[in-house]
């Protein structure tokens, strides 16, 4: 369902069907990116991508699943960082692999 403002919501589905977090964004891919960067990061992108996460996002108010493989590494921070943020930053991604519609 979308909001008022664009977004939609997207719930974290484990293995076993149990829903847990709420990530928001335009686009399933938006909402993806967020979940990826909460996965523990490795080194590097090319090392994060070869351990590639499945990640499950059901569309709220749907039985849409939408379905990422995601990766997260550690990366330097840019030269123009903020203050407050530290030398390293988590960079997260994914890849599409599918839609799959829930029979419940």
């Amino acid at each position: 369902m979308v909001r008022e403002d664009g977004k939609r919501n997207f719930v974290l589905r484990e293995e076993d069907g149990t829903e847990s977090s709420v990530f928001s964004g335009s686009m399933p891919r938006q909402a993806a990116l967020k979940a990826a960067r909460r996965l523990d990061p490795v080194d590097s992108e090319d090392k994060a991508r070869e351990q590639a996460t499945e990640i499950r996002l059901r569309e709220k108010g749907t039985d849409k699943v939408h379905i990422f493989d995601a990766w997260a590494w550690v990366d330097d921070a840019p030269d123009d960082k903020p203050d407050w943020m530290e030398g390293d930053i988590t960079k997260g991604n994914v890849s599409k692999q599918g839609i799959e519609h829930l029979e419940e």
